[in-house]
Parts: structure tokens; sequence; C-alpha cells
């Protein structure tokens, strides 16, 4: 029977064939995605009806709102946290576009490092999900679009592939930086500029405005918004990058403009093209970057960019927008070299024959090498976050510290280990402050220094000094060092291009998957172990997909806490392989009380998956 989206539709939440649903709707994407790069609008239009009709496409929309995402307890206006699957099903026959919206619900967070926290609009859990069916459908057609050089909040890219971006444009030459953020980009988009730019209408057009215009309820007061788009809603940076999208290519139309030589040929201009090459624009979100090697140039980008802004109701903000030289301070506003992008300090610095690079084609040498490192503002407040997890346990056992502490670690040396952080001694900085603030916690706890090494540090190889322990059930528990992971900027491949994950090109994503910074480097072993694929439901992951780490004997059963007894699984497929794992430990330690000789097979590290399937074969595993 042929895969069409009425042979997919069951009776049970639970009874869905999730791999035929992700199939069926991420095929309908690379054929929006093929047709809006050929400028088939006629093409796009008539297959995001389908997609936007399509039942695959509103379950999906569901279950991401409702059980992939992590932060889906969250309520709305309606007060609603989370739904049965009753209700989930109950909600696919109510997912449509009407034109209508509720209010946004206001949450305020803290902004890391500041004492300023940020708006979010949390819409009701209808218009989440309706905005994930609708962000499915019109996702694709953007993605044909937008610009190579835009990172921000798009599938498959990442802040890191926009640091390696910067590193390649100033590995052969120092250059000119503007550096610029835009003052409260997501709060004052114009409403009607960016209705225009989209470009639909009828009940797409509607529903967006309607989202758009649904005002905020903060303590019961309600407040109407007439510009800006809700951050927490789950299509708002899909919006915002098409609010944004077109500065690249104004700013190489201007480049063609230029009065450049070509080098040892005064009289000679260079092409439009070799003009384009030498200004390099990178954003991500509402941060952005331009990079040139003459100051008037860059004086003139600023200019062409406020006025560029002023369109869509959006200016730089002047606190965080500067002109800086990435080798020589005299070059920059402020006299200090180098500047600061996404947590990163990118700077350049004269070095001898010895230490720097040369030209990739004429092999001379420059006379400088780029270090990209972890700015000072992202070292104080990881810092700042170690500190306040030891003082938040004075009196707590040793193994629990460290369990809340390697999580902060790990992430903070995963996000920069693509960075020159070695070199700079930056991960040594942070380790040895880490250890001063271990030292007093110990001391605080013994009364002298001597009683608290002895107590709760440990050799372990080499290593003479490893905040470690084991607890009451012999669990070994090492605190992760700074100092573990070696780094350079120089490693991290940046993603190819326009590429996207709606080309359909699966074995390239999946293999940068097992790249990813942001995961943990168990997570990616086990990715190129299974090759890309979820051992629940046999589906490729893609890029933004929930990825849990699942014991396949479950611990309580005698399974051992190894690769060979360890599994990577999509967030939905992990929650009902837990909710199968809990019924069997019910079970075992049910038939531990009426005394039966029931025990699982440690040696056979059986698949709970095979015993799911053959419900009435369970005698095969058990004696």
């Amino acid at each position: 029977m042929p895969n069409t989206d009425s042979n997919l539709k069951t009776v049970g939440w639970n009874d869905i064939n999730w791999q035929k649903v992700e199939r069926y709707v991420f095929k309908l994407q690379k054929n929006i995605y093929a047709a809006s790069r050929r400028g088939d609008v006629k093409r796009v239009r008539k297959l995001q009806k389908t997609l936007m009709s399509s039942w695959s496409n509103k379950v999906l929309s569901i279950r991401r709102v409702t059980q992939d995402n992590r932060g889906k307890k969250t309520a709305g206006v309606d007060g609603i946290k989370s739904l049965s699957p009753e209700a989930r099903l109950k909600l696919i026959g109510q997912l449509k576009l009407t034109g209508k919206s509720r209010p946004t619900r206001r949450v305020w967070i803290p902004k890391p490092g500041r004492d300023e926290k940020r708006p979010l609009g949390i819409p009701t859990m209808y218009d989440r999900a309706l905005q994930a069916l609708l962000k499915n459908a019109i996702e694709p057609e953007w993605e044909a679009l937008f610009e190579a050089s835009s990172y921000g909040f798009r599938p498959g890219r990442s802040c890191h592939d926009a640091i390696r971006h910067i590193k390649d444009a100033i590995k052969n030459k120092a250059k000119f930086v503007l550096d610029a953020d835009i003052a409260k980009c997501f709060d004052r988009i114009d409403h009607n500029t960016l209705l225009n730019k989209l470009g639909y209408t009828g009940k797409v057009r509607q529903q967006i405005k309607a989202w758009l215009k649904s005002g905020v309820i903060d303590q019961r007061v309600f407040t109407a918004t007439s510009e800006g788009t809700p951050q927490g809603g789950v299509i708002s940076p899909l919006l915002a990058n098409v609010a944004l999208h077109g500065m690249e290519i104004m700013l190489k139309e201007f480049a063609k403009t230029l009065d450049l030589r070509r080098v040892g040929k005064p009289h000679v201009q260079m092409s439009w093209q070799q003009k384009v090459n030498t200004l390099t624009f990178i954003r991500y979100a509402d941060d952005f970057v331009v990079l040139h090697k003459e100051l008037n140039v860059i004086h003139r980008c600023r200019e062409i960019i406020s006025e560029w802004l002023k369109g869509i109701g959006l200016e730089l903000k002047p606190s965080k927008t500067r002109i800086a030289h990435t080798l020589y301070p005299e070059g920059s506003e402020d006299g200090k070299a180098g500047f600061n992008f996404l947590g990163y300090h990118i700077q350049q610095f004269p070095a001898g024959k010895y230490r720097s690079r040369r030209h990739a084609r004429s092999g001379e040498i420059l006379g400088f090498r780029t270090l990209i490192t972890p700015s000072k503002e992202s070292c104080k407040r990881h810092q700042l976050k170690l500190k306040s997890v030891i003082k938040k346990h004075p009196n707590s056992h040793q193994a629990r510290l460290i369990n809340e502490l390697n999580p902060i670690i790990r992430g903070w040396i995963n996000y920069f280990h693509f960075s020159d952080a070695t070199t700079s001694r930056d991960f040594a900085r942070q380790h040895h402050l880490t250890f001063q603030k271990l030292r007093a916690w110990g001391r605080f706890r013994t009364g002298n220094t001597k009683d608290a090494f002895e107590k709760y540090w440990m050799k372990i190889g080499n290593n003479n000094w490893v905040f470690a322990t084991r607890d009451e059930n012999g669990s070994f528990h090492r605190l992760l060092a700074h100092t573990d992971l070696g780094s350079s900027s120089n490693e991290y491949v940046k993603v190819k291009g326009e590429a996207s994950p709606f080309d359909g090109n699966l074995v390239y994503w999946s293999t940068r998957m097992g790249r990813s910074l942001e995961m943990p480097s168990r997570k990616a072993q086990l990715l190129n172990i299974q090759k890309g694929k979820c051992l629940w439901c046999n589906l490729r992951f893609r890029e933004g997909d929930i990825l849990e780490e699942d014991h396949v004997l479950a611990t309580s059963l005698g399974g051992r806490d190894i690769y060979d007894n360890l599994q990577l699984l999509h967030g939905h497929c992990y929650d009902e392989k837990t909710a199968l794992d809990m019924r069997l430990i019910k079970e075992y330690r049910l038939r531990e009380l009426i005394g039966n000789d029931w025990y699982w097979d440690e040696n056979d590290f059986l698949r709970t998956r095979q015993i799911a399937e053959c419900p009435n074969d369970k005698g095969r595993y058990v004696e």
C-alpha cells in the first residue's frame, strides 16, 4: 500500500507509525524546498496547502510541542501544561487556520550575566501546535531563500559555524570589523513590513497577523502588541529571520560599486565578484559582524545598515555597536584590538616567523596569529554559576555535588571545545579557579586543608589531584576537569555554503550531527556506532531532534553502564522505552515477592523492544 497520508491514520496515539509520519512530512518539505530553489511559487503554495491540511503534519506538530519539547510543562493563559494521549488525539481535529489567537502569557527570564530580564510570550498549547504546523510548511520555502551567512535559529546551523566563518575571513589578512547588535529586535519589528515580506495571502496571512497582534497578559493585565514578534513562540525565530533577510544581499550590491584595485596592478579594477568577496557579512539572529580591509567601507556599511533597518522599524544599539580592528588597537574606536561575538573573543596578535601562519596562496609569512578564545564575560559567568552550585551544597554528599557540577562543566567545555582555549590557557585557568572553590568547600567541612585533600581528592592514573569519591552503592563519581579536552579553532568543519537539512542529503546531515558541539562526547560516539539511526524506531536522527541516552537493559534489572548496554533514542522513543521498562521492573519485583526463581540473563543484554513485539514469548528470557 503506498505511503499516503490517509493510510497513516490510527485509532490510538500510541499506535501511530511515527516512522511513516516523519517520512511523509519530510518528503513534502523536501519538495517545497526544491520548488522554492527553482522559483516555482505556484508549486510551493500547492505543496504547503497539502502539508498544512495533512494529518501527519498535525500529529507531528502536536508531538513536538507536547512530548519532544523539554519546556512543554510551561502553561499559557489557559493554564494547560500537558496533554494526555486522548487529548492529543482530540486536538488533531481542532487544528486549523482560523485567523484568531489567544493572548500570550508574559514570563520574565534573567539575561546571562546581567540584572535585566528578557520578556517571553508563552502561547497556549493549541497555538503552539498550530504554529508548529505552519512552521513545518513555510520553513522549507524560506530555508531555500535565506543567505548562506545567516546562522541563527536555522536547522543545521549553529554559532560554531558563524565563528568558523569569521576565522576563514580573517586568517590571511587583518581587517576592520563592525561589531553590531540590533536594539530590541524581537520587540520592534514592524508588523506590516513583515507580513508584506512574507508574501502570504488568505488564511495564512490572517493567522500570522493574529499571532503578532494577540497581545500579552502580565499578572492579569492585558497589553496590546502593535509591533514585534513574541519571544517564546514556536514560529517567532523564523519570522525574525524573515524580517532580517536581505541585509547581506544589500551589502553585496554595495560592494560591487567599491573602487578597489588589483594587488600589484593599481590601474586595474577588481571584478565585481572579487569586490564582493572582500566584504564579509555574518549574522546570528540579531547579532552580526561586517569585515573589510578598509575603514571607510566599514563606516559606509554602518550607515547603509542603519538606513535599511529603519524600513522594518529597527535600529542599531549604540552601546553594543563598535568599529574595531582585529590586529591593531589604534584601528579600534576604543583602543582595544579584537571583538566579542557569541561568547567568543576573536583577536589577532603579532608573531614571528616561527609562530605565525603563512598566506594560503602566496605562502608569505603573515606576521600575526589568530586566536579565538572564550570571552572574559563568558569565563566570569561560568565561574559564578559554579560558585552558586557549590554554595548550595555546604553539607551535601560529595557525589551529589559532583553530579551537579559535571553537566555545567561539560556544557561549557563542549561549547568552547573548538576554540584556542588550550593555547590561551583559558581551560587551565578555569580548572584552577574551580579547584580553589572546591578547596574552600572541603576546608569548610573538615576544618583544615590537609584533611580536605585526604578526604575529597584521590590519585587516578598519573593525576594526583582528582576531586572524586565512591558513594554508598560503590558507584564512582569523578569531577570532570576543564583540561580534559584539547582544542583548536582550526578543527571545526563549517556547514557547506547554502546546505540545508531539507535538501535531502541525509548522509551529510547525519554525519554532521555526530560532530555537534552541543552534544556530549558519549552521545556523539553512540550516534557514530548507530550510524545516525534511532535503534527503537530505526529512523535517522534529524537536526533538532531530542536525543536521549538509554540503557538497553535497565540498571534496575541488572544492566551495566557500559557502551554495550547503551543506545541513543529519540525523546519520544525514550519515553515509550522507559514506560515499558517500568512495567518490566514492576513485574520483576512482583515475582521476587512471590518467590519465583525469575531473573534476567545479564550476559544477554536483551533489548526490551523484542519483548514489546513478542509479549507472549517472555518465557524465552526467564528461567
